[in-house]
Parts: structure tokens; sequence; C-alpha cells
């Protein structure tokens, strides 16, 4: 198709980046024609660049995301014979309600008599009544009654509009749009099964194309930059703190395993005054899901980075505990406060973050002097503002990756690679049930230890929450 990156490793050319003066560059010429190739390889074209982005119906991009289970309501959004919803996903507008039987039904938005948005509607005795002439339809789409036709013309059997499967899995509602006979199996990752009291879900609009923001999560080594707090009397809303081994190691190397999912890899980094290394293992589960790794016993954040149209995305938000004891209050306050995830941060209703472009994400710069290197409160409000601040659909034709992109580099080689099986097709990754029990580690170990015998058990236990 044209499409895919090749298969790259960072040579010495790149591994190190400097300004140089007039004459400097011109006695490095030898540097930027062994570097020129390597660029070539990784950059994008701006057709390659559309490829990635583009979701809408009937895009190649669009045929492969709409191959799963897509998150889309947080369940407390609908209750029975309550108001109907309206949302957008995958360039799509749809309207979700639950009717008086507790069945949930996600339909096109818009009623097949006069195209009137359905939301505005009455959802009453187990259907969604359209409030301009009065047809209903029930949970599969089926007009049940027409309040303006003669019912001995029984034109309302002639009539249906388009309904989504869906499930109910985690406390989430999630949608499908693909083909019928390619529906995957339920989305359940281990922190969809734990109780409700070992996990926390939240999702905030954002700004920007999706890619850019899924980019953003999987990229390990922005963390103790942006995320970094540069005093220690600062709080958890500047970041990570100076004390935390985060801060305290060096910039390091990576190992990246293509799997059946997308990919697993390593962050390895030293910690030379200990003689130790900082160990953070990560997956990438396609096409839009990061699972991350804390210092933390039990514990096991990630987001789902998921198209709302081409311009704006919904990030989703968890940290679960696979251990006994729950999700504490102060874990759950720090989602909320700490993160900038939770109702303090996150208008409720429209999930759009309180500060955003138009504050400038709350950039303060004697802040950023005294407490935190962004000067921006709120650990995912830190990524909201550098992934929108650069414009809606970002141009990567004229990026300069190094070797810590090595993650971001294989990420578009998984998405490539998944528009080419959908074309031919087959399935894309991350449609098997692979990826259920996956957790993010994070260790200290000795300097030039085997990290992946360490890590590799705990990254893929073999018992986890409802594999049982």
């Amino acid at each position: 198709m044209g499409t895919a990156l090749v298969t790259w490793r960072p040579s010495p050319c790149i591994r190190q980046r400097r300004v140089y003066t007039a004459r400097q560059a011109r006695n490095s010429e030898r540097w930027h024609v062994a570097c020129r190739l390597k660029w070539r390889l990784i950059m994008l074209t701006a057709e390659q660049n559309e490829l990635l982005c583009r979701i809408g119906p009937g895009t190649p991009m669009g045929e492969v995301v709409r191959r799963y289970w897509v998150p889309a309501l947080l369940s407390w959004e609908l209750t029975p014979d309550g108001a109907p919803v309206p949302f957008r996903l995958l360039g799509e507008d749809l309207v979700a309600f639950k009717d008086t039987s507790g069945r949930i039904g996600v339909l096109q938005s818009f009623c097949a008599h006069r195209a009137t948005p359905l939301w505005l509607g009455r959802n009453e005795e187990n259907g969604l009544r359209c409030l301009y002439h009065g047809w209903k339809y029930d949970v599969e789409g089926n007009c049940v009654d027409q309040m303006n036709e003669p019912e001995e013309l029984r034109f309302q059997e002639k009539i249906k509009i388009r309904s989504y499967p869906n499930v109910e899995v985690g406390e989430v509602v999630w949608v499908y749009f693909g083909p019928a006979d390619r529906q995957p199996p339920p989305p359940n990752f281990e922190w969809t099964q734990v109780p409700p009291t070992h996990r926390d879900v939240s999702k905030v609009v954002q700004d920007c194309n999706w890619v850019q923001a899924v980019e953003g999560g999987i990229d390990p080594s922005h963390a103790p930059v942006l995320h970094g707090a540069i005093s220690v009397d600062a709080g958890p809303e500047a970041g990570l703190h100076p004390t935390y081994a985060s801060m305290r190691a060096k910039p390091g190397t990576y190992e990246i395993n293509r799997t059946d999912y997308g990919h697993e890899f390593w962050a390895v980094r030293p910690l030379p005054a200990e003689g130790k290394e900082l160990v953070l293992s990560h997956h990438f589960v396609a096409p839009w899901t990061q699972i991350r790794s804390v210092q933390k016993p039990y514990r096991s954040p990630g987001h789902m980075y998921v198209p709302i149209d081409d311009e704006h995305c919904m990030v989703w938000n968890w940290e679960y505990s696979f251990g006994d004891e729950p999700l504490s209050d102060s874990e759950r306050e720090s989602a909320d406060i700490g993160m900038a995830n939770g109702p303090s941060a996150v208008d409720q209703k429209t999930f759009r973050s309180k500060i955003g472009a138009e504050q400038e994400w709350g950039l303060d710069r004697e802040y950023q002097k005294t407490m935190s290197y962004s000067g921006i409160k709120g650990v995912n409000l830190q990524d909201r503002a550098v992934q929108e601040a650069v414009g809606p659909i970002v141009d990567r034709s004229v990026e300069r990756l190094g070797a810590a992109d090595q993650p971001i580099i294989q990420l578009r080689q998984v998405l490539f690679d998944a528009v080419k099986m959908v074309a031919d097709g087959g399935d894309p990754p991350g449609t098997g049930t692979s990826y259920y029990g996956l957790r993010g580690i994070a260790k200290i170990l000795e300097a030039g230890s085997d990290y992946k015998a360490q890590t590799l058990d705990a990254m893929h236990p073999a018992e986890f929450a409802g594999s049982r």
C-alpha cells in the first residue's frame, strides 16, 4: 500500500543532538549525511499522516478502528427512562438511552421521519419517542409506534433506524461499529473485572487528533520533564516529586516486542548513584490503549485515546487495584486533583476540562520557576496542553525523532500494519483476548539484571481478575 514504515534502530549518529555554529555545521557534514537516510525512514509524509489520523466512515483507518469495542459512556450517564444522551464517536453522531426494562439502546442520532434529533425525545415505556411527530423506537432501532399515522396502515413496520451493538463492562458502555461477523470478544481488560471499590474511571475531551494523544501516552521519556516537580515542597498536582526514582534516573534504553495485541516495551533507566536500574514496562493494545506502570504495589493505571472525530478525542483514564485492598480515598483524590481528571477539573456534563486553551491551560510562570517544570497544575492537564497546543492534527513531516521515540515509531508501524491487515480481509491486532490480564510493572533492579526475566511473568499473569 506504500504506507508502511521501515523497521528502524537508532544509530550512534543520533544518540546526541546539539545546536551547531556555522563553522561546526560545515565540519559536521558527514554527521548530516549519515543521518539523512535514517530521518527519511522514520519521518511521515503528508499522505501517511492523513492515513494515520483520519477515521471517518470509509477511510482506511476508520475501517480499522470500527473493528473494536469503543468506550462510549460511563454507566451512570444512563438511567431507566432517563434523559437520552447524544454523543459523537468515530465521526458519527449517535444517541443512547436506557429503557424501562434496563436495556441500553445506541441508535443513529436522528429520526427516520424528518431527521429530528432523537436526544430531544421522550424516553418512555421501553422506547425513545421523537418529540416532533411521536415516532417511537426500541433499543434495536425498530419503529414501534407512530402518533401521526393511522394505526391500520401499520406503516411503522416498514421503518427501522440503525442501531449499534453495545455491552456494559466495567461500568462503561462500549459500542461496536463494525461488521457483525467480525465482532470481537467483549473488552474484558482486567480493570473492568475488579469490583467498583477497586477501580477509578474517568474521561475528558481533548481538542486534538487521537493519534497525537496516543503518542503522548506511550512516550515515557516526557514524564520526568513535562510532569516533573522541581521543588520538594510541591504537591501532587505539580507532577512527579523530585525524590521519585523516575526523577533521579538517567535517560536509558528501550526494548520493544511486537505482540498479537500491539506491543510491549521496557524503558530501562540507570540509577548510577545506587548501582541500580529503574525498569518501567508498558503495553500498547491496538488501536488506542496504553497500560502503564507505577511504583505502587498492586496498582496498574492506563488510558484509552478514542476518536470523537478527526480533530477531537475522548481520553479515558483508569487506575485499579489488583490486590485485596481497594483504592483508597487519597488515591481517588489524586486522580481528581493530582491528575486533573475528576469532577474538580472536568465538567461532568460536557466532560470538557474546566481549564483549557482559552486559559492557556492554567500556565503559571511563577509556579513554573518555583514548583514544576511545566508551570501547569494537574498531570494530565499538562498532557492536554502540549498535545492540544500543536494544533488539531500535528504535521509529522517536520519531526526529528530520536532514540527515545522508539515506542512512537513502533506504534505507527502497528497502526499502518493494521490498515493493511484489514484491507487484506484479516483481523487487526488487539481483537482477541490476549490483552485481558496485561499489567504494567515498575521495578528497581540491580544494574545489569535480566529485567525481562524479572518482569514478564508479572506483566502477563497466569491468573487475573476475570480469568476464572
